[in-house]
């Protein structure tokens, strides 16, 4: 097991050397969000359902930044470790296909989790956020940082330049979580445009994560999770089938 905690550390200890790019940057830019949308917006909204509009829109945007944070640096590290050629350190080394895998995606799930706790307190504090079901927020946090963390990896394997990696990141993932419910409910979409909404993965992350904080969701909690997972376990099978078989990797 020791040359996956020296993996682990390696990818942990990239994310804290670079904080300020890698945490700071993420929690302010969801903050200014938090404040422009919500304080600002707020006094023309006022509510959603029974949930004030800066509160509501908390989880959406925890959400967005955890989930974007895992996919770039997992994106990021492993296309770098390609470009750089240290990637053949790690495949030579004494392990095994899963402890590659969970290797990596440690660093982007603690990257991630650092973004969304630093955001929790500090949303707290300014608009007083409740969790209402810890069990069911974990779990939705859970699945969506390995589903974005291993798309990352299989990404990051794949692309040929560094401008693939960003093209998912800015032109799939951020327009599927705006429009994912992160600042509305898709209850007040007219149709087909609320029918559509449900054909969005992000969709059920963000109503998840809703819901642990909420108690509130546009869909069923058991529905969100199980998509979130039916989407999360293929895609973390993907990623380690390329470390088994070096896919992309020895090129």
């Amino acid at each position: 097991m020791t040359p996956l905690v020296w993996l682990c550390k390696r990818e942990t200890l990239r994310v804290s050397k670079l904080w300020t790019q890698t945490v700071l940057a993420p929690v302010v830019s969801s903050m200014l969000f938090i404040l422009v949308f919500g304080l600002s917006l707020g006094g023309r909204i006022k509510q959603v359902g029974d949930v004030d509009y800066e509160v509501f829109i908390v989880p959406g945007l925890i959400t967005m930044a955890m989930a974007q944070a895992a996919f770039a640096n997992n994106a990021s590290t492993i296309f770098q470790a390609r470009f750089d050629r240290y990637v053949n350190d790690v495949l030579s080394a004494p392990m095994r296909s899963w402890q590659m895998t969970l290797g990596y995606t440690v660093g982007g799930v603690v990257r991630a989790l650092a973004i969304g706790v630093s955001l929790l307190v500090l949303a707290f504090v300014v608009v007083g956020v409740p969790v209402e079901h810890p069990f069911a927020l974990a779990a939705a946090m859970g699945l969506g940082l390995v589903l974005f963390a291993s798309l990352g990896l299989v990404v990051g394997i794949y692309a040929e330049t560094w401008d693939h990696t960003s093209f998912i990141q800015n032109i799939v993932i951020l327009p599927l979580t705006f429009v994912g419910g992160v600042f509305y409910s898709v209850d007040v979409l007219p149709s087909p445009w609320e029918e559509l909404s449900h054909f969005n993965p992000v969709f059920y992350l963000v109503n998840a994560v809703r819901y642990g904080f909420l108690g509130e969701s546009d869909v069923s909690i058991w529905l969100s999770l199980g998509v979130i997972a039916a989407l999360a376990v293929p895609v973390y099978a993907w990623s380690e089938w390329l470390f088994s078989t070096g896919r992309r990797l020895k090129d």
